[in-house]
């Protein structure tokens, strides 16, 4: 008789997007009248730019003639597409990333959750809390968390690192030392940021008790402030502690296209072993490489147009996130982020949990929104907005939330 991952079923209830999926679907269901603006999940509604278009029906013409279709993928990528990535997102910015580095993907949201299978499973693993929930709940499907505490919300062997308004969203260094460390900087949910020397700080303290720090950086194109890095090998002894993970679906809208990479460097080692060939390992075993097509889209984006493309969808997001956080400020509440991220993270009122402010504004705003402690128990109290919306809907939802304050 066939055995089954018993981790699985540590899992508690269903992904947090399935579950807010599933209420506003049978909300929508008793209520089919109700106008649901949506501003929980962070997908993008903008099209993709006009320039990286193009370079997608120019790849598609090529995959229709013999002398110039593609097939299978380089397993780390196309080589055009490294390198312009690390021209543009690294050496530019004084990074000493090369493009035999660069590993490219499907997606953060894939890289996220994969990475962890290059590390033992009795590694410690440390989260900043709240934040992205992929990253405990691929560690508990491999059997790395421990036991649940249903009340708490709490794993047994995670390591939380509170990241609140009390420390200024600064996570603290944890008591007890951890393996593996992950920092999501601008965070999701909170929207808020390290400044280098935050940063620097925690590259050092990796460096010194020999832990390695996941980075995701999917959000870095939204950082307006100078002294927020785009990359964690901005700062000085990065390269042996930390593994980047980036994505192209926030800054380029490819949430419906697919195209990620991490960055694993060389001089990353436990002991003799390189990072680097684990990885690189992994992904030729299990991963056919991302299509040509998406990759010519994802070389676009570093093109002059797709830049000034660009920065102008960018904008148009983070005018939403102003807007969303100066009326909700306005209206009373507690707010955060808005400044280098598109979400914004706000108190909930009158002692409401997180899943009650949901349903509260499910049912008087028709507004969907993302509970915090979805995010992580430090969550709990909170709750997120994407700007991801479009404009007119961005501001009839915050009419609405502001009328029902």
């Amino acid at each position: 008789m066939y055995k089954i991952n018993e981790n699985y079923l540590k899992l508690p209830g269903s992904y947090l997007f399935s579950t807010i999926a599933k209420k506003v679907s049978a909300y929508q269901q008793a209520n089919p009248d109700a106008r649901i603006i949506r501003l929980g999940i962070g997908d993008v509604t903008q099209p993709i730019a006009p320039a990286i278009i193009d370079a997608m029906h120019k790849a598609v013409d090529e995959m229709g003639k013999a002398e110039s279709f593609h097939g299978y993928a380089p397993d780390l990528g196309y080589a055009f597409l490294r390198e312009t990535i690390a021209k543009n997102d690294y050496i530019a910015r004084g990074c000493d990333i090369s493009a035999d580095e660069i590993f490219v993907s499907d997606g953060a949201k894939s890289d996220s959750a994969n990475i962890q299978e290059i590390f033992a499973t009795d590694n410690k693993i440390a989260v900043c809390d709240p934040v992205y929930p992929v990253y405990v709940d691929s560690n508990v499907m491999a059997g790395r968390t421990g036991t649940y505490d249903a009340k708490t919300q709490v794993w047994s062997d995670v390591i939380y690192m509170p990241t609140v308004a009390e420390n200024n969203f600064v996570p603290e260094f944890p008591k007890q030392n951890p393996d593996l460390i992950y920092i999501c900087c601008p965070n999701n949910p909170t929207g808020t940021t390290l400044t280098k020397a935050q940063l620097q700080d925690w590259v050092d303290y990796a460096n010194k008790i020999g832990a390695v720090i996941l980075y995701d950086a999917a959000y870095e194109a939204y950082i307006s402030e100078a002294d927020v890095p785009h990359s964690i090998y901005e700062c000085k002894g990065a390269k042996t502690c930390a593994i980047e993970l980036r994505s192209f679906s926030k800054n380029a809208g490819f949430t419906g296209v697919r195209l990620g990479f991490a960055v694993v460097p060389k001089e990353l080692k436990c002991g003799d072993v390189s990072l680097h060939s684990l990885w690189a390992r992994r992904h030729g075993t299990k991963f056919n490489g991302a299509p040509y097509i998406v990759q010519r889209a994802g070389e676009a984006v570093y093109s002059e147009a797709g830049k000034a493309q660009l920065k102008e969808q960018v904008g148009y997001y983070m005018n939403n996130a102003r807007v969303i956080k100066e009326g909700l400020r306005d209206a009373g509440y507690e707010v955060y982020g808005g400044v280098n991220a598109p979400y914004i993270w706000l108190k909930t009122p009158n002692e409401m949990t997180s899943w009650e402010f949901f349903d509260f504004l499910l049912e008087r705003a028709n507004v969907v929104g993302t509970p915090g402690s979805g995010f992580g128990p430090h969550g709990e109290g909170y709750f997120r907005l994407t700007a991801f919306g479009n404009y007119e809907n961005t501001m009839e939802a915050l009419e609405r939330i502001r009328r029902n304050a």
